[in-house]
């Protein structure tokens, strides 16, 4: 290849960061004192914010109990009408319970916050977790290092969509086929005893054993339920366990990029790289208040169901909300579009000055 065409490929492909927890980026993140610093949070007055904290079993009994109910539902209907295109809308319904829904309830569970009751938080956390395929002691830690250094490149392992984007890569996850993918790959490694270098970063060493045994368990769990469908000669028990973590986790995949695609990387101001999003009471029931993004993230200790009061709280010192998803993504699709070819834009958010007034 001659000088002229390297020196044109280089510019024909977008320069590419390095998001490895193990990587250059990640050493620079601690130089330029961006790994475990402090963030700024909007003032919320001390007995309030002792309010908004405070546990209880109530809501996310409520909550929880319905969604069991609606699975169970949806699942015995589904096997009912198995063999007629009856079932076909059942099995949406189920799917986008098991598939999707089950992500905010891994992640209200696992942050401890959902029930006052510890045990019961523990419980729904390894039921979700396994129906999304999120193993949980991995995740647990690192959704922890998500909190710690949101979006910090070389530090924050749940970076959805790195710059430039691969869209092929995001069509493809609309049905969660990279994640799963990936997560049997590391099922696989876990049970044979491994720790990946880059999981070694953030899951403590004490834990390892729990993920070698849980990731044995799983492909138990999971083997037991394929050999049932060649026995039967039938997909309905992958219908039932499995599969709906595929056909299921659209919508879960359309809320995750929401919360941060396309918003600024490498600062320490929630307001810069969350997205808060107005949702009707449907939307807010599978996704358990997440669509209160940002002050979930500026207060992780607050629990889902006073997200909303949290918002209201805070709502003069943010960036005004998108008032629904779809208008969330009439800003993201774009910017995914130009990042393709210009990793360095991304959407900068107005943020109140110390007068009310948005800056830029």
């Amino acid at each position: 290849m001659s000088d002229y065409s390297a020196a044109f490929e280089r510019r024909a492909r977008p320069a590419r960061r390095d998001y490895r927890l193990t990587g250059d980026q990640a050493a620079r993140a601690v130089d330029q004192g961006l790994a475990s610093a402090t963030w700024y949070q909007s003032p919320v007055p001390r007995k309030q914010m002792k309010e908004l904290m405070q546990r209880r079993n109530g809501p996310a009994l409520r909550d929880t109990g319905l969604w069991l109910l609606a699975l169970l539902a949806t699942g015995a209907a589904g096997c009912w009408l198995w063999g007629s295109w009856a079932c076909v809308p059942l099995f949406f319904a189920y799917g986008v319970l098991y598939g999707s829904a089950a992500n905010a309830r891994w992640h209200e569970a696992g942050h401890g916050t959902a029930f006052k009751t510890r045990w019961l938080n523990d419980v729904v956390y390894h039921i979700a977790s396994f129906m999304i395929l999120f193993e949980p002691q991995v995740w647990r830690w690192s959704h922890a290092r998500h909190h710690t250094d949101t979006i910090i490149v070389g530090r924050d392992p749940e970076i959805v969509e790195p710059r430039p984007p691969s869209l092929g890569k995001m069509a493809l996850s609309l049905f969660s086929l990279p994640h799963v993918y990936k997560t049997l790959g590391s099922l696989l490694r876990h049970a044979g005893g491994h720790i990946a270098e880059q999981e070694q970063t953030f899951i403590p060493e004490s834990q390892w054993p729990r993920v070698i045994w849980t990731a044995r368990i799983w492909l138990l769990v999971l083997g037991v339920t394929a050999v049932s469908a060649v026995v039967l000669q039938s997909w309905l028990p992958l219908m039932l366990i499995g599969l709906p973590t595929l056909y299921g986790g659209w919508l879960n995949y359309l809320f995750g990029v929401s919360q941060h695609v396309g918003l600024a990387e490498d600062v320490l101001d929630h307001r810069y790289n969350c997205r808060t999003i107005y949702m009707g009471p449907l939307l807010r029931f599978l996704y358990l208040n997440m669509n209160y993004h940002l002050e979930h993230h500026m207060f992780p200790m607050v629990p889902y169901h006073a997200l909303p009061q949290l918002h209201e709280a805070i709502r003069h010192d943010c960036p005004p909300p998108y008032p629904s998803l779809l208008a969330a993504y009439r800003e993201i699709l774009p910017t995914l579009w130009r990042q393709r070819k210009d990793p360095d834009w991304f959407v900068r958010r107005p943020v109140p000055d110390a007068a009310g007034t948005p800056q830029q």
